[in-house]
């Protein structure tokens, strides 16, 4: 079996709308389960590779920020 963690979350979320989307985020975030962390790794790297240098230096300043407490 070859299964593409990546493509399905992908192909999971691809139409939603940012309500959905947000939706999605939080509820992985609140249900506290380690096996939501990898959907929330590639949702990030969709993020990431979507963003300015400005938006990835302020993501950094805020992760630096978030890890800071």
């Amino acid at each position: 079996m070859n299964f593409n963690l990546r493509n399905a979350v992908i192909h999971n979320v691809s139409n939603n709308t940012q309500d959905q989307l947000e939706d999605t985020i939080v509820d992985a975030i609140q249900s506290g389960e380690e096996k939501m962390l990898p959907g929330l790794g590639v949702l990030f790297e969709v993020i990431w590779q979507n963003s300015s240098e400005q938006e990835k230096k302020e993501m950094l300043g805020t992760l630096e920020s978030g890890l800071k407490h």
